[in-house]
């Protein structure tokens, strides 16, 4: 199999291009063929940082820090997991990317030594919009708990396509209502793992239930033993209550090309 800085290059242009990273981690392409990275998780950080077993990383790393350079990054919350301190310092020394992350991040960027790359860097809210490398980025609410009470999920918008990153979030059934008042939404992105407040793979259902996008993939499952999540629950659900919701299962380093007449 390509790696996956191989797999993102030959994606031709005239497309919109989604990659899986693995966890909550995924690369948009752009049609005309700019870059935004969401909460890519590159390294094995977290066992390091955390020193036990239930966050060992299960799954292989498929990409290198100076494999690709990006015009955006996304870090939903402070969580290593989504802001891999090992890799954004890497990432950001291209002096044209620009970070977009919560305000809890603020500290990683200081421990990271990251304060030299500030004017590259905008702490985001809900409620929060900016146009950058040809996306543009709505910052909307998720509820990640005492955790990580400022994280954020991100609506990411090119060349007609709408991608929902919903971030780490337990159900909350009126954020979907207000997320589906902003428009439709062609794909939706959302943990199903169960854990640490996340939505686990009933809940996700119910989640795309009320949102109703074009399609769902679920995340958050299969890089650490501690996290849990059972894309085949989430599947024998779904089609079971939702039958009419189309869902994509995205293996780590895929490839999915999104067309406006799919």
């Amino acid at each position: 199999m390509k790696d996956l800085a191989m797999t993102v290059s030959d994606a031709g242009k005239g497309n919109v291009h989604l990659f899986s990273a693995g966890q909550a981690g995924y690369i948009v392409k752009s049609a005309s063929g700019r870059l935004l990275g969401i909460d890519l998780y590159l390294s094995d950080c977290v066992e390091r940082m955390e020193g036990h077993m239930g966050y060992k990383r299960l799954l292989p790393k498929i990409l290198g820090f100076y494999d690709l350079r990006f015009d955006v990054l996304v870090a939903t919350h402070p969580h290593m997991d989504h802001f891999d301190i090992d890799a954004i310092p890497a990432l950001m020394s291209y002096r044209t990317t620009r970070l977009f992350c919560s305000g809890g991040c603020q500290e990683l960027v200081r421990r990271t030594g990251m304060e030299y790359y500030n004017e590259n860097i905008t702490y985001v809210r809900p409620g929060d919009t900016a146009e950058c490398g040809g996306f543009c980025l709505r910052f909307v609410r998720c509820d990640h708990g005492t955790g990580a009470p400022d994280a954020v999920g991100v609506i990411v918008e090119t060349d007609g396509i709408r991608i929902y990153e919903a971030g780490d979030t337990c159900l909350r059934t009126d954020y979907a209502s207000e997320i589906r008042r902003t428009g439709s939404v062609d794909i939706l992105i959302a943990p199903v793992n169960g854990a640490y407040g996340n939505m686990n793979e009933e809940e996700c259902a119910q989640f795309c239930g009320i949102l109703k996008p074009g399609t769902v993939i679920p995340c958050h499952y299969g890089m650490f033993a501690a996290h849990g999540g059972d894309p085949g629950r989430f599947y024998e659900i779904i089609k079971k209550e939702y039958p009419d919701q189309h869902v994509y299962f995205m293996a780590q380093g895929e490839q999915y090309t999104i067309r406006e007449d799919r």
